[in-house]
């Protein structure tokens, strides 16, 4: 189609039949007050779904509805539109068709953006219509950075010269500091990490090369090479926004800051150590607006699930959740504490460092510098009289000890430990030094868990499992291995190519049933083991990622590496 005319987006839904005329002139008499555009007051007043609206302009003009989550984005063909102009005008290049270039628009009816679009492209465009909300989250998946940071990155390589000195008491102090090459240069990496979905930002120096990696569901991805002497520049910049003591160059430094990306909040986990070719910097990215999980979003199985719940009601008791760094032991914690957060039970966590922010907890940060412990904390936070208090890591036999102690009078005490499965869990706090009636006294439930990426919907298909994982699934599932279709994801732009978007829980839980107490009560850790895997039975983090695999929510190869990690 050419040129659209202009319309008039009321009359088109009713005469398709899509609105009535008492709902056209209420949502009307709502936009004088508000302002807003007419489409979005249908939507906000429950009318009618933005994809009924799109699918509507589509007929009316005789153009395409193209649905973004199905449709397989090119970014090279994307890029043909600057992303501020797609931003501006709600649109995006799909599709070179020679003497046309496709593109999808989220309002075909801006006769203004159509001329714009046609004079940046320098060629006929044919219009598709598209939801504005998919049109926005396309945007964010498809202008990725890689080639402005490393513009940025030569910039600033250019202006430092043959030298790797930084004089960062002139760069802190000159007036449109924001313009500064290197602070433009982590300004993009910042939203590029955000656009990917990045937990980690690693930057790190080698002998011939600076090199930034993205840490996305778990796993590490190239962002960009850049030369190593920049690595000077970027790391002074990142200590100064954390308050780092800006000499030190030979001691593990950490700290935290603040930045604001697109209008959200993120706060930022530094951590720098000194290696061979110079200091290395990892980022853990926080994003403060984005809402705690609860219990029932992680992925726990039901029956786990109202096991906990009912555990997690007791007025006393120790609750544990094991695994290693990064399988996502405090968003299960936070999600347990945002039920039992009200006005009648005073919480108070002990954390290192605080990652979620929950109106209504006092949260306590500690600070070894000062001699701030866990420990110390944790004794001075049982005279604050709560009900439940969280413990960020059970690392020294006095936290262990004060921990069970505050259990055992009378507190719900949540906390986590770094072991490999939850079986092995009361073994490790005895062998800490734990007390064997605080053990079997106070602990009431361990929960074992890992994250395992979830297959993109978008690009899902069916998959037929490799001997090798057809014999570990069969090992798990028995002889139903067969009768389910496994899934994989073949990659595509909304993945970033991965074939996985997102992850989800994988779980065991030890609960601690008068079995597992007797046997805790024993002088023989081989009879608690024993007793232990008996009480779990079939329901490991194993069988449960093989459960997974079989219901298509991973595949085969995931459900394989994060079982991996147990052995």
């Amino acid at each position: 189609m050419g040129r659209p005319e202009k319309i008039r987006l009321g009359e088109i839904l009713v005469q398709q039949k899509l609105l009535t005329e008492e709902q056209l002139k209420s949502s009307l008499d709502e936009q004088k007050k508000t302002g807003r555009r007419l489409g979005r007051v249908f939507i906000e007043l429950g009318f009618i779904t933005e994809e009924q609206i799109s699918k509507a302009l589509a007929r009316q003009l005789g153009a395409d509805y193209i649905d973004l989550k199905q449709y397989n984005i090119r970014r090279d063909v994307v890029a043909k539109l600057p992303e501020t102009q797609a931003r501006r005008f709600r649109a995006m290049v799909l599709e070179d068709r020679g003497s046309a270039w496709l593109v999808g628009m989220a309002d075909p009816t801006d006769l203004t953006a159509y001329d714009d679009i046609v004079r940046v492209l320098k060629r006929d465009i044919e219009l598709a219509v598209v939801t504005e909300t998919e049109l926005l989250r396309a945007i964010d998946r498809s202008y990725r950075r890689t080639e402005e940071i490393s513009g940025l990155a030569q910039e600033l390589q250019a202006e430092m010269g043959d030298s790797n000195a930084v004089d960062f008491g002139v760069l802190a102090t000159t007036p449109g500091l924001e313009e500064a090459p290197v602070v433009k240069l982590l300004q993009t990496v910042f939203e590029d990490a955000t656009q990917a979905r990045a937990s980690d930002i690693h930057i790190e120096p080698q002998e011939r090369r600076l090199q930034i990696r993205f840490r996305i569901d778990g796993v590490l991805h190239l962002q960009t090479e850049a030369d190593s002497k920049i690595a000077s520049a970027v790391v002074l910049r990142l200590k100064l926004m954390s308050g780092l003591d800006i000499a030190e160059k030979r001691m593990p430094q950490d700290g935290r800051f603040n930045v604001k990306v697109r209008g959200a909040a993120i706060d930022v986990r530094i951590s720098t150590m000194p290696t061979q070719y110079g200091e290395s910097i990892v980022m853990r990215l926080l994003n403060q607006g984005g809402g705690l999980l609860g219990l029932d979003s992680i992925g726990m199985p039901a029956q786990m699930l109202d096991k906990v719940r009912e555990v997690i009601q007791r007025p006393s008791g120790m609750v544990l959740v094991t695994g290693p760094t990064g399988s996502g032991k405090t968003t299960t914690l936070y999600a347990a504490l945002n039920e039992l957060n009200t006005t009648e039970r005073k919480i108070i966590t002990v954390e290192d460092p605080v990652e979620y922010r929950l109106p209504g907890i006092n949260q306590v940060q500690v600070n070894d510098k000062i001699e701030l412990t866990f420990d110390r904390v944790l004794r001075s936070a049982l005279r604050q009289d709560p009900d439940v208090v969280l413990v960020g890591e059970m690392r020294d036999e006095q936290t262990v000890e004060t921990g069970l102690r505050a259990a055992m009078t009378g507190h719900m005490v949540f906390s986590t430990l770094h072991t490999n499965d939850a079986v092995s869990t009361p073994v490790r706090l005895l062998d800490m030094g734990a007390p064997r009636y605080m053990v079997a006294l106070s602990l009431q439930l361990v929960i074992a868990q890992r994250l395992v990426r979830v297959v993109c919907d978008n690009c899902a298909e069916e998959y037929v499992p490799l001997p090798g994982e057809h014999e570990w699934l069969k090992s798990e599932l028995g002889d139903a291995v067969d009768s389910h279709r496994y899934r994989h994801g073949r990659g595509c732009s909304y993945c970033n190519n991965t074939g996985f978007v997102g992850r989800t829980g994988v779980y065991e839980m030890l609960e601690m049933t008068r079995p597992v107490v007797e046997a805790a009560n024993r002088d023989d850790l081989g009879r608690l083991m024993k007793v232990a895997r008996e009480q779990i039975g079939r329901a490991t983090l194993r069988h449960h990622a093989a459960g997974l695999a079989a219901s298509g929510r991973t595949s085969p190869d995931e459900a394989m590496r994060v079982s991996s990690q147990l052995e």
